[in-house]
């Protein structure tokens, strides 16, 4: 069963389509990365799925028990909010908010949950530090720990190694795969990165000049559009 579906979907930007008829599904495991120039409308996409921007036309819908709120998500940080100065633990239980009850307190699970992830990421060491005294390496950790706090199975990443260096990106691009592969949880990851993307997703969403490409890695291989990014040999 598919997990997310987009259906002829136009979508814009101050009253200009930055792409029209999009349509694509994905199922329950996939690993989606979405390439583009700026301005290519990869930002607007993930507005629209996120719903935080309507479609003009066409639709975007869940299935497999998914919900929009339980979306985990990790954005690009601004300066400011790198200098967030809450505790590590703040950060990663504050994924759950979208599913608590009416009560102003954690549950025992919701902590439990925040506890697991930490220990996942490995920085369960850190959970008392303040967030803005992390490396960038560490705090897209933690951020990624209070994602998977919010969902049990989709994950949408923008751009989530941007300012690390390469020895950091390429763990943290591992970390990704092994959520993917051993949780069966679905990934969709914008990304400037063509080569990385190639080699860890199986479907490739290509933005440009308001057309776009959807298909599996081979199949962008293969396509005319990825040889201005990629040399196939």
């Amino acid at each position: 069963m598919a997990i997310l579906k987009c259906s002829d979907v136009t979508m814009s930007y101050e009253s200009v389509n930055v792409f029209e008829h999009l349509s694509f599904k994905l199922e329950r495991g996939d690993y989606l990365c979405i390439l583009g120039e700026n301005g290519s409308g990869k930002s607007t996409l993930i507005k629209g799925l996120l719903g935080l921007l309507k479609t003009s036309a066409g639709k975007i819908e869940y299935s497999d028990g998914l919900v929009k709120s339980e979306i985990g998500y990790l954005p690009q940080q601004s300066p400011v909010q790198r200098d967030f100065p809450a505790s590590v633990y703040e950060v990663v239980l504050s994924g759950t908010l979208n599913r608590k009850s009416l009560s102003p307190f954690y549950s025992k699970r919701e902590k439990k949950k925040a506890d697991d992830n930490l220990e996942r990421l490995s920085i369960k060491h850190l959970k008392n530090s303040c967030y803005r005294d992390l490396s960038g390496g560490q705090q897209q950790r933690v951020l990624l720990a209070r994602a998977l706090c919010a969902t049990k199975s989709l994950l949408l990443l923008d751009e989530p190694v941007t300012g690390l260096d390469p020895v950091v990106s390429a763990e943290f691009y591992e970390l990704i795969n092994n959520i993917n592969k051993k949780d069966n949880i679905t990934i969709i990851m914008v990304s400037h990165d063509v080569k990385q993307s190639i080699e860890c997703a199986t479907h490739i969403l290509h933005l440009e000049n308001k057309t776009c490409f959807f298909g599996t890695v081979d199949d962008y291989k293969k396509s005319s559009i990825s040889n201005q990014f990629i040399n196939i040999r």
